[in-house]
């Protein structure tokens, strides 16, 4: 993922949930980015996305297309984490424990 922009990978994670139709996925990323995200940005980078392997792209129907992350994207996003996580704590148990809070809502 590492020939990816910080918004395809904020695509990425907002995906790693359920499947979502394009629009989801828009109106979640305008709530991340406090700001609305045009149309001419977000479908090309889907199709991008789609292109690399990390998201596969099925219709619903004649208009609207479902995406979803496909297991690689997965595993990447898997091992991108451990690794941010394995980074920032680093033997810090100050650290550990502000990751424990954040991960439980605290």
């Amino acid at each position: 993922m590492d020939d990816l922009t910080e918004f395809q990978k904020n695509i990425l994670n907002v995906l790693v949930g359920d499947s979502k139709y394009g629009l989801a996925v828009k109106r979640e990323l305008d709530r991340y980015y406090e700001d609305e995200v045009n149309h001419g940005r977000l479908y090309p980078n889907l199709d991008k996305l789609v292109d690399c392997g990390y998201v596969e792209k099925n219709a619903l129907d004649e208009r609207t297309n479902e995406y979803c992350l496909t297991e690689d994207a997965r595993e990447e996003i898997r091992e991108d984490l451990r690794w941010r996580v394995e980074n920032y704590v680093n033997g810090s148990e100050k650290r550990a424990q502000e990751l424990r809070e954040v991960m439980n809502g605290v």
